[in-house]
């Protein structure tokens, strides 16, 4: 019998993905959305790692059930790095994609595409009740395009151009960028560690 797994994320649109990139695992994946209402926790970590986990934690242990959870963001160089840990409330307001898109292109508004460099990374954390953390990283460099583009994906897609690419992640079909993104790589490492996870379980309760 499948285990339940429960995707901690508020964001539906990023909760889709993670379950999708999640699928033909022997668990029996699940939203905040079926669950009883509960508020977010504080991201208060310095690094994507810390929030990751943070968010795993906070869930699993308010539902009693396995958590995955990511952090995620956008690192721009010419930004020294911003918005980082900040990506999803970079315009103050948390998960507004239009403003925190518009925000970005006035920040680079004088930076030529030489220059406009960045990567998107990943933490995935998965916690099952009363264990430990196991954590995993995806990155994939890339530039920031001058205008959006695409309609597809969530939060900055559609102004990343990956790296050897000449379209956004806006502008690639959920495949494609799956096999490309910060996410998708993070997921891809998550998903070989779940899928002996019981194994490991059983190995370690007999020591």
């Amino acid at each position: 019998m499948n285990k339940p797994l429960l995707i901690g994320s508020a964001n539906r649109s990023k909760a889709k993905e993670l379950a999708e990139l999640l699928e033909g695992l022997p668990w029996t994946a699940q939203s905040l959305a079926d669950l009883p209402e509960t508020p977010a926790p504080e991201e208060t970590g310095q690094t994507f790692a810390e929030n990751a986990v943070l968010k795993a934690r906070y869930y699993s242990e308010r539902f009693g059930i396995a958590c995955i959870a990511d952090d995620s963001g956008l690192a721009v160089d010419a930004l020294e790095g911003a918005p980082g840990v900040l990506s999803a409330r970079y315009a103050g307001e948390y998960g507004d994609d239009r403003k925190n898109n518009l925000r970005l292109l006035e920040a680079l508004r004088e930076v030529h595409w030489h220059e406009r460099t960045a990567r998107f990374v990943c933490c995935a954390a998965f916690l099952s009740p009363g264990g430990e953390p196991h954590i995993e990283r995806g990155t994939v460099e890339g530039h920031i395009a001058m205008e959006p583009f695409g309609q597809g994906g969530f939060g900055y897609d559609p102004l990343f151009v990956p790296l050897g690419h000449s379209r956004t992640f806006g502008e690639m079909p959920a495949e494609e960028k799956h096999g490309l993104s910060h996410r998708g790589q993070a997921l891809a490492r998550l998903r070989a560690f779940l899928e002996g996870w019981p194994l490991v379980e059983a190995s370690e309760d007999t020591d």
